[in-house]
């Protein structure tokens, strides 16, 4: 078998077994290239602007969370998911396992900016979601090998 035929072989099956679990091969470089890209600004707008105010009472977010009415608990808790899930997208492993997570986040934040901000912001969790939802689909292989690699151990 040629060296074209073989590469071209490995290529058409793109599917990779892992402990049983069967998941589609990765995206293109192009698509991977350009979530990984996706991946990162969003890790840096979730670590700077959005976690680092919460975790460091900053009176605007103090006053946001005040208005909510569940206290400064749960702006620090919610800074440290921010940031916790900042952390996990830039790392290949976690970044779809992330982006489901981060996603989860947002419709909190949406349900939240419905009920109690009368709906003002309220788009901005929507956008987040889909672009979460995009990194979460495109990662979907990494998640799927991740689930294998929690069940071997377990």
């Amino acid at each position: 078998m040629s060296e074209a035929t073989t590469t071209r072989a490995r290529t058409a099956s793109a599917s990779v077994s892992t402990a049983g679990v069967t998941a589609q091969a990765g995206p293109s470089r192009r698509t991977d290239i350009a979530v990984r890209t996706l991946r990162i600004v969003l890790a840096l707008f979730l670590a700077i602007p959005s976690a680092g105010p919460k975790l460091i009472g900053h009176s605007v977010a103090a006053e946001s969370f005040d208005t909510i009415g569940f206290g400064d608990w749960f702006m620090y808790l919610t800074g440290a998911l921010e940031l916790a899930g900042a952390v996990a997208l830039v790392i290949p492993i976690l970044s779809g396992m992330s982006a489901i997570a981060l996603i989860g986040l947002m419709i909190g934040a949406f349900i939240t900016q419905m009920t109690v901000f009368d709906g003002e912001n309220a788009l901005t969790p929507v956008i987040f979601l889909v672009l979460f939802a995009v990194v979460a689909r495109v990662r979907w292989h990494k998640t799927v090998e991740l689930v294998a690699l929690v069940r071997r151990r377990f």
